[in-house]
């Protein structure tokens, strides 16, 4: 038997670990091991910094996340990373600010689709292999500066359907090791060779983060485009979620709502007299946490009817009715 010392980082203690003579690795086998983890690190590397260009930054919330590009001109991301309607923005790889625009959105899996003119890049090429839970897989999103962000792990879970709101599921999802931050909603999810898996959301499930599979992204692109563009609600109003405070909370009836940041002069909630700083509770009875809640309830038929949107304002609850009107063309 042969008796080694093993010294752990920052720690002057040993302790002896017993090894026999052939379970000692030689410096041959040693040397050939390093080779194979420096050629896979390697060849992760180039599939990060081969997809980047086709990973681009979105602003709409306060912080950016990031968006796969589509086609020309077409970007495909989360409403959680959009956030909102209007001011939209896309940074390229480049680092060029485009102006863009929601083209449409699919409730049942939070999928955006933003216009971009100007927009050239290349998509990325979906992975010809069937995923397989185990198999390593990179995550690369863009950082709040517009650096390439990246991050590793297995493929933990495939299953599904993933129920998201009423009557509706993503037919399956993904789950993932790999440790994701805010910004990597709406990142790329790639195989070793650098094809794409999926969509990262940052969402998480018991500590695994969900990635949405590239082929019902793309089908949901191809949908949304073909019939995004028929009427949708419009309130003209830009929102952040909120926490509420416990004594607001308990008159609210909720502990999460829509802090109004923005109203877009003369439209319909301007017109009602929504204010900055109120505090969307509802619309119609229907609680309301964040934009994307809105959006979803923002349907084509409520285009020309009243509701009722109940708020806290200054602290006190109040309602105002609003007339919806048609979402401005792109």
């Amino acid at each position: 038997m042969a008796a080694g010392l093993q010294t752990r980082p920052g720690n002057h203690l040993t302790y002896p670990t017993y090894l026999p003579n052939w379970a000692m690795p030689s410096l041959a086998h040693r040397r050939t091991l390093g080779a194979m983890l420096t050629q896979l690190s390697n060849q992760m590397a180039d599939a990060v910094a081969s997809a980047a260009p086709s990973v681009v930054q979105v602003h709409g919330r306060r912080r950016p996340a990031s968006g796969l590009v589509y086609a020309d001109g077409i970007v495909v991301t989360t409403m959680r990373a959009v956030g909102r309607e209007d001011g939209l923005r896309v940074r390229t790889h480049a680092g060029d600010v485009l102006e863009a625009s929601l083209a449409g959105w699919d409730p049942a899996t939070s999928l955006a689709v933003l216009r971009v003119p100007g927009l050239t890049a290349a998509p990325l090429t979906v992975s010809s292999v069937p995923a397989r839970v185990g198999h390593l897989a990179l995550a690369v999103a863009r950082s709040w500066s517009n650096a390439v962000t990246a991050s590793a792990g297995v493929i933990a879970v495939i299953g599904g359907p993933l129920p998201t709101g009423r009557r509706r599921a993503i037919d399956q999802v993904i789950r993932t090791t790999a440790p994701m931050h805010d910004g990597f909603s709406g990142g790329a999810f790639l195989d070793t060779e650098g094809a794409l898996i999926g969509l990262t959301t940052a969402a998480a499930i018991r500590g695994l983060g969900v990635v949405i599979p590239a082929e019902i992204v793309w089908k949901t692109v191809a949908h949304v485009l073909e019939h995004g563009g028929s009427a949708r609600g419009y309130l003209g109003i830009v929102g952040q979620p909120v926490r509420l405070p416990e004594g607001q909370a308990g008159t609210a009836g909720s502990e999460a709502a829509l802090l109004v940041a923005n109203v877009a002069p003369d439209g319909p909630a301007a017109k009602a007299g929504v204010l900055v700083g109120d505090v969307v509770l509802a619309l119609d009875g229907t609680p309301v946490a964040a934009p994307e809640d809105l959006l979803d309830l923002l349907t084509g038929s409520r285009v020309g009817h009243t509701a009722t949107l109940r708020l806290l304002r200054g602290g006190s609850p109040a309602e105002v009715t609003v007339t919806i009107g048609e979402r401005p063309a792109a």
